[in-house]
Parts: structure tokens; C-alpha cells; sequence
């Protein structure tokens, strides 16, 4: 933890903005109870000065207007109090802004991370559960935060400086291969639905996510733009997106509409190349199965026809009758989640993570022993000065 001084009052955001139900505020410092306290008024009328340390206050928070909310208050020490109010932007940052006017200073979470955390791991692993979006995500940075990647890469040092190079490599090899599921433990993965027009993308996209986020209709070329929406499954976070049918067009919209599809294929995740059963496999398809080798491939509308034949295989499914839909969602997962994790396993989950371990990797194979134990040991030590929020949600 930091040893700096603490101002006579701080005031954080803990929780992601936006995302929950409920905000926390962390206030501390010597006039902490003083600020919170001018506008707080318990339920009881008690003064919250007289509540014990970890005693759950509920009241109101009034603002000089004479306007007040429903919050929850907790002092967690003498120094240092929680507000519980309304997840939205708007209660939090009133709250924050009549703290800062009685003389508390605003913060950043990951200064408060920083100061509460023994290491930048542990810190970094507390500023991505705030940004975790399912209980599986989070349950495998609460791991991180309790410390077990600093144990694996603890234990790397010491199979280093013991000469146990292979068993060392062998984990930090693992490491690496677990980091693209940590890097998506705080983004989502992003699922391209891509293929010729009318090919049934956008309904193929709607009956995995539930409901129609994309518009639906018979008419070549009908999506125009990128259609994102996120979704979860099986724990894991997604964003699937529907892209403009993929051919040539003088409609100056539908080239714009291609040309956002195709700058978007190159950066997602996974993509997944649709076609129609209908259609008979001609050179059109194998252009497309070329352009994008690594594409999951789906023949759709295979309710009206057998799957046409083709040189790669092909997932029949029906949007319209649900057919294939389940299987689709398997050979996805499959595709982004690569490895299997058990709890307490360690997971690398930032970029900063992945280029110590790399590094580290290189260096091991290359027989510097020393310059591997020394790239680890500094990504345990890290350095506890604010860590900024790009490198923790990568």
C-alpha cells in the first residue's frame, strides 16, 4: 500500500459509470465524516458521527436546493466512509460535486487502487473487476486479485533461478496462451456476421441474441451500417454485429456500408461468413471463403434446401426454424475460448502482463536466465504509482 500522506478528504467513484444499479463512493481522510456528514441525514435523525465503524446507515443525501436522494452510507473506519446511491451518471457525479464544494478532492479509481493495493497486479486486478461484465469474468479477476498470477509468476522465478528451465518455460507458456481470455475478461469479443446480401445475417444475428436488433426484410442489401449489440454467453462477454452485405454496388450508400463491413471484418474477433443454402456454390462464395480463411463458415436457409456442396465444410442453419442455431453458438465459443480454466488458475489480463511474460518467454529460450528473472520480477513489484485505465481495460 502507499504510504503518501492522506488529504484531509478524498472522494472516488469505485464502480464503473454507468453499469450498475448501484454507485460506490469511497470518502476518506481526516475531515472525511465531517463532509459526508453536512449532507447526509440519517433515517433515525441520529448524527452520523455517532454510528459505529461498520455499521449500515440508511438516510438521505440533500443537496442545497433542498432536493435530497435515498443513499446508503457505511463508515468502513474512522477515517473512512462508503456511499451506496443510484448507479446512474447523474446521482454520483451530484454526490462527487457537493463533497468537492465542502473541500473533499476528486480522485480516480485508480489512484485509490493504487493506495489500497500491496502491488500493481493486485491493483490492476481490482480496476478490471469494475469493468467485468459477467460473474464468470469477475470470478476469474477476483482470482487475479487474490493473488494468483503473482503465485505463477512467483513460482516462474523460482523454477528459473533453480535451474528448472523446462518447467518454467512450460508455465510461462501457459500464461501466454491464457492471455487472449484474460484480455477479454473487461471487452467484449467481437463477432462479425458477414456474407453476400440476403443471406439471412441479420436474422441469423437476432435469433442468437433473442430479439430483432437487426432490421429483417427480403430486399438485397436492407443493412447499410454496422449493427453492434453486446450479449453473453456461457459467462463470456460478446458484441455481435451485423455487417452490409458483401458484393459490388453503384448505390453510394451500400459501397459506403460495404466498405465499414469489410474495415470491420479485419479487426473482429471472429467472423462469421453466412451463405444460402438455396444458392448453388459458385465462384462468388469461394472468392469470399478466400478473402477471409479463418472464417467460421454457415450455410443458412437450410430448412428450403439440402446444404449446397462445397470445398470447406459448412454449418447448416435455419434462422427461421431455430435449426443449427445451438451448434453455431458451440463452434464460437470454440473458436474464442481455446483453453479451459479451472478456478484459481492464473490468467494474465492486461497488455503490460502479456509483454512481461513474452519477454520473459524469449528471453528463458534464449538462455538469458537472468534478464527472464529479472523482466518477472519487476511485473510482480510492478511500480504502485497510478496505474493508467487504457492499460487495464486493453
Amino acid at each position: 500500500m502507499s504510504d503518501e500522506p492522506l488529504l484531509a478528504c478524498i472522494a472516488t467513484r469505485l464502480t464503473s459509470s454507468g453499469r450498475g444499479a448501484v454507485a460506490v463512493i469511497s470518502v476518506e481522510g481526516t475531515n472525511a465524516v465531517e463532509c459526508v456528514a453536512r449532507h447526509f441525514v440519517s433515517a433515525s435523525g441520529k448524527p452520523l458521527a455517532t454510528f459505529p465503524v461498520d455499521r449500515i446507515v440508511f438516510g438521505r443525501w440533500m443537496q442545497a436546493d433542498g432536493n435530497g436522494e435515498e443513499i446508503v452510507v457505511c463508515r468502513t473506519s474512522e477515517t473512512a466512509l462508503e456511499v451506496n446511491c443510484h448507479g446512474g451518471v447523474a446521482a454520483a457525479r451530484a454526490i462527487i460535486n457537493s463533497l468537492v464544494a465542502c473541500g473533499a478532492v476528486e480522485q480516480g479509481p485508480e489512484t485509490w487502487a493504487t493506495r489500497h493495493s500491496s502491488d500493481s497486479i493486485e491493483a490492476e486486478a481490482w480496476l478490471a473487476l469494475t469493468e467485468a461484465r459477467t460473474e464468470r469474468t469477475a470470478a476469474i479477476l477476483l482470482d487475479q486479485y487474490r493473488g494468483s498470477l503473482r503465485k505463477a509468476i512467483e513460482t516462474t522465478i523460482g523454477e528459473l533461478k533453480d535451474g528448472q528451465l523446462a518447467a518454467a518455460r512450460q508455465r510461462l507458456k501457459l500464461l501466454l496462451e491464457r492471455g487472449d481470455i484474460g484480455l477479454h475478461l473487461t471487452r467484449p469479443w467481437r463477432i462479425a456476421f458477414a456474407g453476400p446480401p440476403n443471406v439471412g445475417k441479420s436474422s441469423l444475428m437476432n435469433r442468437l441474441l433473442g430479439y430483432q436488433r437487426s432490421i429483417v426484410f427480403d430486399q438485397p442489401g436492407t443493412t447499410r451500417d454496422l449493427l453492434s449489440a453486446p450479449t453473453a454467453f456461457d459467462g463470456w462477454s460478446l458484441e455481435l454485429t451485423d455487417t452490409a452485405g458483401l458484393r459490388d454496388s453503384e448505390d453510394a450508400i451500400e459501397v459506403e456500408g460495404v466498405s465499414r463491413a469489410t474495415r470491420f471484418l479485419a479487426e473482429a474477433d471472429l467472423t462469421v461468413l453466412v451463405f444460402d443454402a438455396t444458392s448453388d456454390w459458385g465462384g462468388d462464395q469461394k472468392q469470399l471463403v478466400m478473402r477471409h480463411p479463418n472464417a467460421l463458415l454457415v450455410a443458412n436457409k437450410c430448412d428450403l434446401r439440402d446444404v449446397l456442396p462445397s470445398e470447406k465444410p459448412l454449418l447448416k442453419t435455419s434462422a427461421l426454424k431455430g435449426t443449427g442455431v445451438s451448434e453455431l453458438l458451440q463452434q464460437i465459443m470454440n473458436r474464442l475460448v481455446r483453453c479451459e480454466l479451472a478456478p484459481g488458475d492464473a490468467v494474465p489480463f492486461t497488455s503490460r502482463h502479456m509483454q512481461a511474460i513474452d519477454a520473459a518467454c524469449r528471453a528463458s529460450d534464449e538462455g538469458q536466465t537472468v534478464g527472464a528473472i529479472e523482466g518477472l520480477r519487476n511485473l510482480v513489484a510492478g511500480s504502485t504509482q497510478a496505474l493508467p485505465r487504457e492499460t487495464i481495460v486493453s
